[in-house]
């Protein structure tokens, strides 16, 4: 029998949970939560953005995100309508508030960020994207 930390969605998962403790750490000093930041890059790339989209872009449940879009509504960093003209969706657009926090914890995030990249070599970027890509695919699809 193979070493599972051998294996290579062990060693996924294990990279995945670096890069989570790494965002918890540094979002926590911006009183963020990583769903909340990815939420508020979403709103700031497409405002207007419905709950269901929202929770598509950041990976977590309807439900999840409506808690995270309830809790930045609650902090004034982002409006939602009371009520919509079409159907339930509400949809979310940042606050100059939710803007500015943004654009604090943005910058801890891109080190990150940028730390993972150059973890790569230069010349195998652009293959273990695709790589990245395909893997998702491979389990998405069945």
């Amino acid at each position: 029998m193979q070493d599972v930390t051998a294996r290579l969605g062990y060693r996924l998962k294990g990279a995945a949970a670096a890069l989570r403790g790494a965002m918890d750490k540094a979002l926590r000093e911006h009183g963020l939560t990583v769903p909340q930041y990815a939420c508020l890059e979403l709103l700031d790339q497409q405002p207007g953005l419905s709950n269901a989209e929202l929770a598509r872009g950041t990976f977590v449940t309807r439900q999840s995100m409506n808690v995270v879009l309830r809790a930045l509504q609650a902090d004034g960093l982002i409006t939602r309508p009371a009520t919509s003209d079409h159907g339930r969706a509400l949809p979310a657009r940042l606050t100059d508030a939710g803007q500015e926090r943004l654009d604090q914890a943005r910058a801890a995030v891109y080190a990150i960020d940028q730390r993972l990249t150059e973890a790569v070599p230069a010349s195998r970027r652009a293959q273990f994207l695709a790589d990245l890509d395909r893997m998702a695919a491979a389990v998405s699809s069945g």
